[in-house]
């Protein structure tokens, strides 16, 4: 498990909102932070995976365990 400042659970929520709540969430952060995502999406694999890489944002992790998708972000 990778240290994190921040949790946002996006249990239960559909694309684009688990993304569009992280956005959010990493613009409260410092450079440097790292933000730690639940979501339940399959679609949210492949929206982090592009998120990040439009952002500059580093994708630390990306892990499924019991039907969740867990993310570690590191802003930019």
């Amino acid at each position: 498990m990778t240290d994190f400042n921040e949790k946002l659970d996006a249990s239960g929520l559909n694309c684009p909102l688990p993304i569009l709540k992280a956005k959010k969430k990493l613009n409260s952060l410092e450079s440097g932070q790292v933000l730690y995502i639940v979501a339940t999406d399959s679609g949210s694999v492949k929206d982090f995976d592009a998120f990040c890489k439009q952002t500059g944002h580093s994708l630390l992790e990306s892990t499924e365990a019991d039907d969740k998708y867990h993310y570690y972000i590191k802003k930019a």
